[in-house]
């Protein structure tokens, strides 16, 4: 656990490969010492069509979500890290965010099959 989701506009797809998004973000939650790197999930959707204030600016937007149970300033150091990671990058005009949401861990639910 946690379930990193990036979401980007899709022009940016030029100058940062989405790997590069999704191992900078694995990055700083492995940093955060809250996650073993095997529990990471990560997955990006590129946007196509998007508009900001009018205007089609560039975005990248993180959704990092975890169980319940961290305390605010765990939740706060790890948006924190994954802001930084995201701003390694050399681009310029381009927004960047961050949003840690919680999973109620007592309705969390999860199976694995395997073959």
């Amino acid at each position: 656990m946690p379930h990193c989701i990036v979401e980007y506009s899709q022009n940016l797809a030029q100058e940062v490969p989405p790997a590069d998004w999704l191992e900078a973000v694995k990055s700083a939650c492995v940093a955060s010492t809250l996650f073993a790197e095997t529990d990471i999930k990560l997955r990006s959707t590129p946007y196509k069509s998007f508009v900001t204030g009018g205007q089609e600016d560039a975005f990248v937007h993180v959704t990092v979500r975890l169980l319940s149970g961290r305390s605010l300033e765990q939740r706060q150091q790890l948006s924190h890290l994954v802001l930084e990671s995201l701003t390694q990058f050399s681009l310029k005009n381009v927004s960047f965010s961050v949003e840690i949401g919680e999973m109620e861990r007592e309705s969390y639910a999860k199976t694995v099959v395997l073959s």
